[in-house]
Parts: structure tokens; sequence; C-alpha cells
């Protein structure tokens, strides 16, 4: 039997953690439709689902078209009373038949299981990604996440088939101890995958935020330890509960920064719509001050002043656009413009992924693209830096351009075409920079929508090969495999 592996902190890292204090929150969560079903939820929030809704709902109930098998429900107090005053936001976290109308879509999106060298841990890109908790204080409908939040089996690489599991600090820091080693001894290149160090580290899940001081801190510590050089930490806690973000777990912050000043801390917050971080009137309008400034809600601009106010950590944003939540120019031009003006930067916007039932939230991929860009004018320099963003099996990938017009001597160009980028590439991104274009189709949601209009592919996002071990390059892309579409 091997030796469990186990984490002694160092002296530094000792003395961080004993400066680190809890607090409680009450957050007021509702888990699940049977509050709802049973009368059992607080009576002024009974109202969220109408009686017709809670009916229909409850009929599915069971079934397998359960809406809470894809994905549970939950909601907090403070998201409830944002939700209230705006549809977008109520369908962010409200359950709904048309969820389970069509079920397609990938179990492991991006297979993201084959670069798991250690259970809870995604080394794909030149970062790593950790699933360190498998729960949120709320839950999005359309949640990329959803077989993890779900806790649903996956198929592995070697064909078990398990849940995700979540990263123990032991395992990673010992995976991290033998990759860089393996590198540094190889001239600064992994002999097998082409990578450099690994020296950023993405916290995520689940919200991180969910966990205590002491258990962030001690994430913080171990990786800072390890000799990895940035850590983010991606959260939707602001918006579902900006109490989190208190004097206690600033001053956490503090501590770390001292006792590690050259680690770099990102904060990638995660703002669908500008009615997450506006105040509104009890009609439904923007609240604005005597200068004519949007007001933000108190609770979450106390939360961002805190964080932007720590100038040696940085704040991004980034959405998915989603049916009948931010498909919405105008919505988009004031999350950008409001997130920039209090100090945040927009980072990306995405497609929807292929996770299961994305049908039911996905808008179409030049919808989305012709949506951004509207948003984006009469935005200054600085206010549009975000890009968006689909990610295929290969990697991120940039809408980069949507045309109306033909290109001239290319057949299939006819109405006009879209132009994809490869933003980020597996391994040693040895495909980043790539492009394809395709031939334009307004209803195409995901890749596969496209498999028969394609015009130019140097970036191989339509003969997608699988690697053959997991985080290996296969020995060869031969051009005798199966022909893929974006979605295998």
């Amino acid at each position: 039997m091997a030796e469990k592996l186990k984490h002694i902190p160092t002296e530094r890292e000792q003395a961080f953690l004993d400066t680190v204090e809890d607090t409680r929150h009450q957050r007021e969560i509702i888990n699940g439709l049977k509050p709802f079903f049973n009368e059992k939820a607080p009576e002024d929030m009974m109202s969220f689902y109408s009686e017709d809704e809670v009916v229909k709902l409850q009929v599915l109930s069971g079934s397998d078209r359960d809406v809470e098998n894809r994905m549970p429900v939950k909601i907090t107090r403070h998201y409830y009373e944002i939700a209230r005053k705006s549809k977008p936001i109520q369908r962010i976290v409200k359950a709904s038949p048309d969820e389970t109308n069509d079920m397609a879509g990938s179990e492991d999106p991006g297979n993201q299981m084959d670069f798991a060298p250690v259970e809870g841990l995604l080394h794909k890109y030149e970062m790593g990604l950790m699933y360190v908790v498998s729960t949120c204080s709320a839950h999005c409908r359309f949640c990329y996440r959803e077989e993890l939040i779900a806790r649903k089996e996956v198929e592995r690489h070697d064909g078990t088939v398990a849940k995700k599991g979540l990263a123990k600090i032991p395992e990673i820091v010992a995976y991290i101890h033998e990759h860089n080693e393996i590198v540094r001894a190889n001239g600064g290149r992994h002999p097998d995958t082409g990578r450099e160090k690994l020296r950023e580290i993405l916290l995520s899940g689940g919200d991180p935020m969910v966990l205590n001081n002491s258990k962030l801190a001690a994430w913080l510590g171990a990786l800072a330890e390890a000799g990895i050089e940035s850590i983010r930490i991606g959260t939707k806690e602001m918006a579902f509960y900006p109490q989190r973000f208190d004097d206690a777990f600033l001053a956490m912050l503090d501590r770390f920064h001292e006792t590690y000043p050259q680690v770099g801390l990102h904060f990638m917050l995660h703002f669908e719509h500008p009615d997450e971080i506006l105040d509104k009137d009890d009609d439904g309008n923007y609240i604005r001050d005597e200068q004519g400034f949007l007001q933000w809600i108190p609770e979450t601009g106390r939360a961002m002043t805190g964080l932007v106010s720590r100038g040696w950590l940085t704040v991004e944003n980034q959405s998915p656009i989603i049916k009948d939540i931010n498909d919405d120019a105008v919505a988009l031009r004031t999350l950008q413009r409001e997130f920039k003006r209090v100090g945040g930067e927009n980072h990306y916007f995405f497609c929807g992924r292929d996770i299961v039932a994305y049908k039911a939230f996905n808008v179409p991929i030049e919808t989305a693209w012709q949506t951004l860009n509207e948003s984006q004018k009469g935005l200054s320099g600085i206010e549009n830096h975000a890009r968006l963003s689909i990610t295929h099996y290969k990697g991120k990938t940039e809408v980069n351009a949507v045309t109306n017009e033909p290109i001239p001597g290319l057949p299939g160009s006819e109405n006009g075409v879209v132009i994809f980028k490869l933003l980020r590439n597996a391994l040693d991104a040895p495909d980043r920079g790539k492009v394809c274009i395709v031939g334009r189709n307004p209803d195409a949601v995901w890749f596969d929508d496209y498999e028969d209009r394609v015009l130019f592919d140097e970036a191989g996002l339509f003969d997608y090969t699988r690697f053959t071990e997991s985080g290996k390059a296969p020995a060869s892309l031969a051009s005798s495999m199966p022909r893929q579409s974006g979605c295998s």
C-alpha cells in the first residue's frame, strides 16, 4: 500500500497561517426545489417561482428530465434580493423545464480529464487549474462545471468511470516539485510535453471563496512554497455573497502579500450582467448620484473596493454570453464600462460550452460575436479589452471576426465567413495563433454546426485528435485518423 503523502508547512508558511482569522458567514442559502414544493422557503421568497412553474418542475421531479439531476438548485438571500428586480438575474439561478428538453452535450467538456496528472489538477496549458471545492454559494443553471457540481461520473482516460475528485495539498505540491525538477534537469522544457516550469495555478471548482480563510490560506501558502509564481482565484462569490470579502479575508490577503511579496495574486470574478453590481430602485431603475454616476450595490461596492485598493493584486471579470441573460449589447456595454471605472479589468467573454443541455443556454456563435462587437462601440480603448472566446477541445479559441461579404476567389464564402484563432493550446502550444475559416451559419451554437462549411483550417479544429496518454502528445497525428468534429 502506497504511503499517504503529508504536507508539513515551512516555518515561514506556518507563521503566515498562524495570523489567519476565520469568520462565520450567514449566506441564508436555499438548497434545492423542495423548499418551494413544500412551501418551506422563507415566505417572502416563495414567489420566486410562480405556482405554474412549481407544478411543471414538480412533475419532472424524479423522472429522466429532473432538472436537479442535471444541475442542483441553490440561491443565497443576497442574490435573491437582486434577482427579484431583474429577469436576467432570475434566469441565472432559476430552474426551468426547458433545461432538459435536449440533453445533448459532453460529460467532460474540453476532454479536461485527458490532462489530469493527479486528482483535482488539470495541467492542459502552461498553467494548472485545480478543483478545490465542488460547490458554490449559489448555482448558475448554465454552469460550465455542471458535471462537478452535480457530482456526475465521468469516463477517465484509462476507461474507468468516476466522479471528479478534489485537489489535495500534498499531492499537488508533490506534482509541482516533480514536474519542475524534470523541467530544470532537461534545460527548461519537459522532455515529454515540451512544457516549461509550472509557475501559475488557478484555484477553481466550484468556488474557492466558499472555503474559510484558513483553508484558502493553506492553499496559498503551500503553492507559494512550492515555487508557484502567480495564483489566480476564480470566483462568483462577489455576485452571490459579497459579504464574504470582509476585513478578516482582506487581512489574510495582506499577510500573504507581506510573507510572499513576489507571488502574483489575481482575482477572476464572474459577473454576467450589470444588474449583479448596480443598485436599483423599487421600480427597477439604476440609481445615480448627484453627479450622474451609477451606484453599485453597497455590499458589492465595498467588496470590490477592498480588492482593487490593494494595488499588488489584479481584479478581472469574465463571463459567458448566455441566452436571455446578457445577449444584449447595452447590458454588456454597461458591465464593461462600470467594471473598468472602479478599477477592474475586462478579461474574456465566452460563447457557451458544450455542457450537457447546452442548447437551452447557448447563443449562436455569430450572434455572440455581433453582440459583443456592438457593445464595444462607444467604449474607450481601455474599456474594451475583452475578447470573445469559445473553448474548443484543442484550447481557447477566439471568435476573431465575422464578415458579411464573400472573400473573392474562396468558394463557400458567398454569405461571409467566421474566422477562429487559437488563443491557447495544450502542452507547449504548438498551434497557438493558427486560424480556421468557415462559411457562416447564423444558427451555429457549437463547432459541429460548421462541419460542412470548413474553408481553411490550419488550426486543425476540425481534425481534432485526442491525446493518447494523459498530458502527453500522441506519437503522430496521422491523416488516416478518423475525422472528428470539434465536439468529439
